[in-house]
């Protein structure tokens, strides 16, 4: 079992920026690719972009491109996520994700990820 806890989720006027963390309990988690996922009230869980064990391959939602990096650091088992240019439909609970069926080409879909986060609350609101 994985435990991750994220943090850095605030409110931040539109256009501003933030830095989403993501800290697991175990370096096991260096071996997997790891995935960000938000939920805004009334909607489903969207994948927002992930991370191959190596950081060698990164993926992207459309709505985030350009304006969302994702980063890991594996000498601290922690996953980040800077966001940018934030927009009000950026609102969210932000999740971090992963597991041992992890896959780069699969890693926005919430069903092939098993350990998931408690979330963190970004608000773009002015």
């Amino acid at each position: 079992q994985v435990q991750l806890v994220e943090s850095g989720g605030d409110l931040v006027q539109p256009g501003g920026s933030l830095r989403l963390s993501c800290a697991a309990s175990r370096s096991t988690v260096n071996y997997y690719t790891i995935s960000w996922f938000r939920q805004a009230p009334g909607k489903e869980r969207e994948g927002v972009s992930c991370i191959s064990s190596s950081a060698g391959s990164v993926v992207y939602a459309e709505s985030v491109k350009g304006r969302f990096t994702i980063s890991r650091d594996n000498a601290k088992n922690t996953v980040y996520l800077q966001m940018n240019s934030l927009k009000p439909e950026d609102t969210a609970v932000y999740y971090c994700a992963t597991g041992p069926r992890s896959r780069v080409g699969t890693c926005l879909k919430s069903s092939a990820v098993d350990y998931w986060g408690q979330g963190t609350q970004v608000t773009v609101s002015s």
